[in-house]
């Protein structure tokens, strides 16, 4: 699957920074230009909230900025490794072009990016939707953020489900009660199928556990971890129901699964953060594509 993935990718056509085409609209000069009314939905380059500003009248372009945003860019990474854990793709994020926000029950961003196909070489434009719940401490969760869009940005006005389903069923209860503590040792000896204890080796070219770290971490420094990097990632453990068919680490992609996260912030010593930390984060898929939920728990300090 991975390969048929990387096939169609490397059909689709380059993002006009990837072919250095310095045009009116990537240079950001057309900037929030009224559009005439018909040049709404129908329009099948276009979509709200991507690429129109939602409550604009008339309505507006969201300009193309290309910015370095450390934040956008991380929530942009979470929806482009969704896509990646439910398609069986590898695309890594390249940079970001822009952004818009829409407040509803909880704050959602509509970000798109440059990704790359490592594969092929590809760069094609890649566009996410990002909701933050903020706090919920009935479940002992620090953040809860959903991804509910991942698609490449070719799908013009494919509709967005963007509505969680609480009441999945392929959701089992473990996953919805509050958030767990950590581990035991004896629990891990007493149910040792249910853990798995990722090896070294498989830690640090992990794009998906090196940004559940990043995760962890942002949510601790108050959405600054930029003033603390670099980090280390030291060692995870992963609980899941979900069972693999031919290898342990298959758990490390499981839908629903709880990880349990041991890293250093590795800046200087005199900084507030540095030193060794631990956290633990809960990742929950309704089974809608583009759909997941991430939430890191209450630290000791914050309960």
């Amino acid at each position: 699957m991975v390969n048929k993935e990387s096939s169609e990718l490397g059909n689709l056509p380059t993002s006009p920074m990837a072919k250095r085409a310095r045009t009116r609209e990537t240079t950001g000069e057309r900037l929030r230009r009224p559009l005439p009314r018909s040049m709404d939905l129908r329009n099948p380059d276009l979509a709200y909230g991507f690429d129109m500003y939602y409550n604009d009248e008339p309505l507006k372009l969201v300009p193309s900025t290309w910015s370095k945003n450390y934040g956008i860019g991380l929530y942009g990474r979470i929806g482009l490794q969704c896509y990646n854990l439910q398609k069986g793709t590898n695309l890594k994020f390249k940079r970001l072009e822009k952004h818009s926000s829409k407040d509803t029950s909880f704050f959602s961003l509509y970000i798109t990016l440059e990704a790359t196909d490592p594969a092929t070489g590809s760069v094609c434009s890649f566009q996410t939707q990002f909701g933050d719940a903020g706090r919920r401490i009935s479940l002992g969760a620090r953040i809860t953020w959903f991804t509910l869009a991942s698609r490449i940005k070719q799908i013009y006005n494919q509709p967005i489900d963007d509505v969680w389903d609480e009441d999945t069923p392929g959701i089992n209860e473990f996953y919805k009660v509050p958030m767990p503590k950590w581990f035991s040792d004896e629990a891990l000896e007493r149910d040792s199928k249910k853990y798995y204890v990722v090896p070294v080796s498989e830690l640090h070219d992990n794009d998906w556990l090196q940004l559940l770290m990043e995760v962890a971490f942002f949510s601790k420094s108050d959405r600054c971890l930029d003033a603390y990097l670099p980090l280390e990632l030291k060692n995870v453990v992963v609980e899941t129901f979900e069972d693999y068919t031919t290898e342990p680490s298959e758990k490390l992609k499981a839908d629903n699964a709880i990880f349990y996260i041991s890293y250093k912030c590795c800046s200087d010593p005199s900084t507030p953060l540095a030193g060794d930390h631990r956290a633990v984060v809960r990742k929950t898929m309704d089974g809608k594509p583009g759909h997941m939920c991430l939430e890191v728990a209450l630290t000791k300090e914050q309960e």
